[in-house]
């Protein structure tokens, strides 16, 4: 009866953990995304879209960036 605990313990933690790696690694792209569309200009990407929705966009990845890192940092999944 211990193991099948202990195996369903690991398995949460397993979770967990590949799921605070998920949050981490996908807060770290859109922040990175936020950057390139903050310095676009410097990027020679300015002619793409227009100056106004790159620092729209760029806020936005900025914002959803930090959540998704905040959340990978807490790690608080199942409850």
């Amino acid at each position: 009866m211990a193991s099948e605990f202990d195996y369903e313990e690991k398995k949460q933690r397993a979770y967990v953990n590949r799921r605070a790696i998920m949050d981490l690694g996908m807060g770290l792209l859109y922040s990175g995304m936020a950057v390139v569309m903050f310095f676009a200009q410097k990027f020679g990407l300015g002619e793409v879209f227009s100056v106004p929705f790159n620092y729209i966009f760029g806020g936005l990845c900025l914002l959803y960036g930090g959540f998704r890192i905040y959340r990978g940092i807490k790690r608080d999944y199942l409850r």
